[in-house]
């Protein structure tokens, strides 16, 4: 009923013949953890099941997961495709990679004519969130897969907003299908890991940048993650009644502003979501508290069951000032550039109960100053 946690590291061979068969994959079988570990391919199994891919590679976190891509698919000369509304840690790994010959692009994601013309023939990778980090913005996964196709590039697709449970990318045409699974798949926070989710020839590739680079998530988080993914679905569910319930709470306050959240009609993404989600929309939501970022910290201050926290996907509901934590990667002048202001807020709902988590921002907003 739970997949034993290998701790060895290496194995002994019965012979040469053995490790020879092992090594050329002409068998079943295990040479270092670096390679592969029995506890953490069990756990790969379940995430590509549940992505319906035909390969997960597992590694020690969200931002291991995309630089394996990244490492995997560029060489210099390539051309990347990437958005201001994603999380912030892109905009270092892309510094990494420029000193590497490797150009970027960056664009709005609510400006899809853009998208077209940034395509250009040595366009290699176009990679993106939907709902992106903070602000939820939803992008149409099947435009941009024709996007790609015009020049044989990869489209690859941050699925931990949405989780398997509402969203497939590979399903809407994505190549690849990356996830912090520190968050929901894992959803306790006592845990990091990051997957990629692909075909089996694309997996491949990965699998040997993991293997060259030294990525492979150990043992004990595999089992915390397979531990996780028995309840995922339904956290996932109730975390996404959370977010519904507070999306349409916070709408009609009068201290609060801009909510973003998919599953609202008002919001901008609403009919692609309608297209591409299943069975609600995410646990994440975005808003503006009050006119300043004085005012977001009081917010968060006089909270009580909602833990101010980074992070999300969480059993916990947990609230940020994206412009301090999850954006503070970038540059001062660009941590705005997506419409993030620095009063916006972004909560991770978790599983509590909806009124207390009512009655909680209720209290809150009441300590602000009157409009």
């Amino acid at each position: 009923m739970v997949t034993p946690i290998v701790h060895a590291v290496n194995y002994e061979y019965q012979s040469f013949d053995v490790l020879e068969a092992i090594s050329e994959k002409n068998m079943p079988g295990y040479t270092y953890h670096r390679d592969d570990n029995p506890t953490v391919v069990a756990v790969e199994q379940r995430i590509a099941a549940l992505e319906r891919g035909g390969r997960c590679i597992l590694s020690t976190t969200g931002m291991a997961a995309c630089s394996l891509v990244y490492f995997s698919f560029l060489s210099a000369g390539d051309h990347v495709v990437l958005f201001h509304d994603c999380y912030g840690a892109h905009y270092k790994v892309s510094i990494l990679l420029e000193r590497m010959g490797v150009e970027f692009t960056w664009l709005d994601s609510t400006e899809p004519e853009m998208i077209e013309d940034a395509i250009c023939p040595n366009t290699r990778l176009l990679f993106c969130e939907s709902p992106t980090n903070p602000l939820c913005k939803v992008l149409d996964i099947r435009f941009l897969r024709q996007q790609v196709d015009r020049v044989g590039a990869l489209l690859v697709v941050d699925n931990t907003f949405a989780t398997p449970y509402h969203q497939h990318p590979l399903d809407l045409g994505a190549h690849v299908v990356v996830h912090s699974a520190t968050k929901a798949l894992g959803g306790h926070n006592d845990l990091m890991a990051g997957a990629v989710v692909c075909d089996e020839e694309l997996g491949e590739v990965v699998w040997y940048g993991r293997q060259a680079l030294g990525s492979t998530l150990d043992a004990f988080s595999a089992s915390l993650l397979e531990r996780g993914l028995k309840t995922f679905e339904l956290r996932a569910a109730a975390m996404a009644r959370n977010a519904m319930a507070a999306a349409e709470y916070l709408s009609g306050h009068p201290r609060v502003s801009n909510v973003r959240y998919p599953g609202l009609e008002s919001d901008a993404g609403h009919a692609i979501a309608v297209r591409q989600m299943e069975k609600g929309f995410g646990g994440v939501l975005a808003f503006d508290v009050g006119e300043s970022l004085q005012d977001a910290k009081i917010f968060i201050s006089n909270l009580e069951t909602i833990v101010h926290a980074v992070s999300l996907g969480a059993t916990e509901s947990l609230i940020c000032v994206p412009y301090l934590t999850t954006m503070l990667y970038l540059p001062e002048e660009r941590r705005t550039t997506a419409g993030v202001r620095k009063n916006t807020v972004r909560l991770a709902v978790g599983i509590e109960d909806a009124d207390l988590l009512m009655a909680d921002m209720e209290r809150a907003l009441d300590s602000l100053a009157p409009a």
